[in-house]
């Protein structure tokens, strides 16, 4: 062979190496860039209890055993002060995902839809939904009535344009087979305190269902980006888990809250007796014990259902790259004031329990923040953390500030506002609660938190908190404005 004929061979093989290297480099950069590109995008699993306070043992509760959930806070952070917009499930669960106050989006109690009052809303969920995440939900999001709904499978305040799919569950709840109690005997309606020591295993009751049927979604989408909401109905009302969850509590071991006798002679006559022990649950010391193992016992259920969704998330090499939030929907009264129940402007019932965990976020895992927050903060915070455009109506505020730095001087909230029944109305800062009833016209509120953290003494008609009483009150007003309260929109005089 001559040397043209060498070189001409030696030139097409040179060609054929570089073509090829080319392409192997194409094909290498571009499955980079796809990998990047889904690292760019993180999944969101939303967790949602329903009735659940900050009874927990991972923000100092010790007699309620929460295990799973203390996992998830050691790896995310632990916000001490989130507080709900309305202590009742439709008004609280449309705020959160709409990211709005409840007078804005109009929705103010469990009546109604969140799209019947705002037609063109972007919920949180649709937002991901718009930018090409697959997004599901696995039973109560919006507002359900539990336990009705749960029997028959149903969920008629649901909103089809948050949702890719949904999963509706159907359980017997109360009338599953066991050991039945109630424990507040003059309650009669479908919200009494009646626990059940059930028989059969997790996959028989509701909670354990929605974690079966999330796990499925995990399952199915793990390689597209997702937004999950599974909502579990645990511990609210009725108080159903498997009996072997009754068996981590000791009955006689338990302690109810620590209430002064005369607690309620200095609140507004409009709330004195409203959900009041004496008058509508008739919860004597024994049946308290009784009542707050069959809550305590129906959270470690619904625990246990976080520990297998969180589990599979692990094993489906996600966790990395999922965002992970568990809340409620706002506190509860377990004898707290004497009380029961929801709807009352009590820090028991306006705070609830909060975890962000950002995998990537490593140095804040297992730490916790005090600053003030609000359930409609949550969805600003995922836009933020996912880099997608949030609605400029929001009106909660990105939290990402705190999840770098728990103790940062950016956090400029220093109020948490929550509305109730019957016109109350509250602020929460740190030194103080105010509150009042009617819209002003029929009481008013006042707690020195630092001296009082219990709200047991109202210093409302003390001439020595004059000062700090028309202060608050100026700042409620002005908040109640800023959260989209008109006197034409809701009929009530401007006080």
């Amino acid at each position: 062979m001559d040397e043209n004929s060498n070189r001409y061979l030696l030139n097409t093989l040179g060609a054929f190496i570089m073509k090829n290297l080319i392409q192997l480099f194409i094909f290498l950069f571009s499955g980079c860039f796809l990998a990047s590109a889904k690292k760019s995008k993180p999944n969101v699993l939303f967790i949602m209890s329903d009735d659940l306070n900050t009874a927990l043992s991972g923000f100092g509760h010790p007699q309620c055993k929460t295990p799973e959930l203390d996992k998830l806070a050691s790896r995310g952070l632990r916000f001490e002060n989130m507080h709900c917009q309305y202590p009742v499930c439709g008004a609280s669960r449309a705020s959160l995902m709409s990211g709005l106050y409840p007078y804005k989006n109009g929705t103010l109690g469990n009546a109604g839809t969140l799209r019947g009052n705002m037609p063109d809303v972007v919920t949180m969920s649709q937002m991901f939904r718009n930018n090409g995440y697959w997004v599901g939900r696995v039973s109560k999001i919006y507002h359900m009535g539990i336990p009705g709904e749960i029997l028959v499978g149903t969920a008629t305040r649901d909103d089809p344009h948050s949702w890719d799919e949904t999963v509706n569950i159907k359980a017997p709840e109360q009338h599953a087979a066991g050991v039945s109690t109630h424990w507040s005997p003059k309650d009669k309606g479908s919200q009494t305190f009646e626990g059940v020591e059930a028989e059969g295993d997790d996959l028989v009751h509701a909670d354990g269902m929605a974690a079966s049927h999330a796990i499925d979604f995990l399952k199915r989408n793990k390689d597209k980006p997702f937004f999950l909401a599974c909502g579990f109905v645990r511990p609210h009302v009725p108080l159903v888990a498997p009996a072997k969850y009754f068996d981590l509590y000791d009955r006689d071991s338990m302690e109810a809250p620590v209430v002064p006798e005369h607690d309620l002679e200095d609140v507004p006559q409009i709330i004195r007796n409203y959900k009041r022990n004496s008058t509508t649950y008739g919860v004597t010391p024994e049946l308290h014990k009784g009542l707050l193992e069959a809550y305590y016992a129906s959270i470690s259920f619904m625990d246990a259902q976080v520990g297998r969704i969180l589990d599979v998330l692990g094993e489906l090499d996600l966790a990395e790259n999922t965002i992970v939030v568990f809340t409620s929907d706002h506190g509860y009264m377990l004898g707290h004031h004497h009380k029961f129940q929801k709807q009352h402007l009590f820090e028991e019932s306006t705070r609830v329990p909060f975890i962000l965990s950002v995998p990537w976020m490593k140095k804040q895992h297992g730490k916790a923040t005090t600053h003030i927050t609000e359930l409609i903060d949550l969805y600003p915070t995922l836009a933020s953390l996912t880099g997608l455009k949030a609605p400029v109506q929001l009106q909660g505020k990105s939290m990402v500030s705190i999840l770098k730095t728990p103790a940062s001087k950016e956090w400029e909230k220093d109020m948490a506002f929550t509305i109730s029944r019957s016109g109350g109305e509250s602020i929460r800062t740190h030194d103080w609660r105010y509150t009042h009833w009617g819209y002003g016209e029929k009481g008013q509120e006042l707690y020195d938190l630092k001296k009082d953290p219990g709200e047991f003494t109202n210093l409302a008609a003390d001439p020595n908190y004059s000062f700090s009483m028309k202060k608050l009150k100026k700042q409620l007003l002005s908040k109640r404005i800023e959260a989209g309260y008109s006197a034409e929109r809701f009929g009530k005089k401007k006080k």
